[in-house]
């Protein structure tokens, strides 16, 4: 199997690239254009059908990986989007051309979510831009993987749950009050919160909170009109992955799921659309498992 860079067709999954791949490994945050095979994001394959026509959405982490996938996806679906990152790779303008060259407006905010006043800054310049928030992807996450307790820092473990739970808690909250009825909120969960993998505590740990705060947020908000949702990924090829992973996993990275394989992020890309549109009017409180056939538990 060619594990290159040439982007397979959508819909045609069992052709993607499978392990082995090369041995990787990157700094954190990570970049999907030093990754081998480059990931699909749906760049050349997604076409839209106007399912979020002149919606507003707000994607965290939405530079590489699955929130690009999602971005790419949204804007040819019709959506505006706030596009939010961590640090200036590169990724983070070439996600946001692409919005632009699908006609979509693209607003993009640098910084780290981990900070309180961040997050208000996010919410503050999707409302000061478009007037109103409609759809609210909360993705943008922390990992690292480590063999024993003892080797995981008080700082190591503040800062994943400063990024991938608190972080959604301060969004959520700056941004409800700009939501309409028939606003979507959708947090990106993981299988480690039914399964958790021992060498990702930390991260584990917060994803099962995100679920947890998932279901909680639908009850809350149901009057108000606004959807709450999560989607619980299993293995995705991300930066993520060689930026905290050492490079022998990296090259076995999937492999012992049923499609013996990591999802693409333009996988994941479908579920968020369809909990976004205005169809899904009745799911909330869900989680949606895109596993590549492994059941949650």
């Amino acid at each position: 199997m060619n594990v290159g860079n040439d982007v397979r067709q959508a819909g045609n999954g069992f052709d993607y690239p499978r392990p082995p791949f090369p041995e990787q490994t990157q700094d954190l945050p990570g970049s999907f254009r030093k990754m081998q095979p480059r990931p699909d994001h749906g760049e050349e394959s997604w076409v839209g059908a106007g399912r979020l026509a002149g919606k507003v959405a707000v994607i965290t982490g939405a530079d590489s990986g699955i929130g690009r996938a999602v971005a790419i996806a949204y804007a040819r679906e019709g959506a505006d989007v706030v596009l939010a990152y961590l640090s200036e790779t590169g990724d983070a303008e070439d996600t946001a051309q692409l919005i632009r060259n699908s006609g979509q407006r693209c607003v993009t905010i640098a910084g780290d979510i981990a900070d309180a006043a961040h997050c208000r800054a996010i919410v503050g310049k999707a409302v000061a831009e478009f007037g109103r928030i409609d759809i609210l992807v909360n993705n943008a996450a922390h990992q690292d993987t480590f063999d024993a307790l003892s080797e995981i820092t008080d700082e190591e473990w503040e800062r994943t749950f400063a990024v991938n739970i608190h972080a959604i808690f301060r969004l959520t909250k700056a941004a409800v009050p700009h939501m309409g009825r028939g606003s979507a909120i959708i947090n990106t969960a993981s299988i480690n919160a039914d399964m958790p993998n021992p060498t990702l505590l930390a991260y584990a740990t917060t994803k099962g909170a995100i679920q947890n705060f998932t279901g909680g947020l639908a009850q809350l908000l149901a009057e108000q009109g606004i959807r709450v949702n999560c989607v619980a990924p299993g293995p995705v090829w991300t930066p993520l992955i060689p930026a905290s992973m050492s490079g022998d996993k990296v090259a076995r990275f999937g492999a012992n799921y049923p499609m013996k394989r990591p999802a693409q992020p333009v996988e994941l890309a479908s579920a968020f659309v369809m909990l976004a549109e205005p169809m899904s009017s009745y799911i909330s409180g869900a989680t949606v498992a895109v596993t590549g056939g492994k059941p949650l538990i």
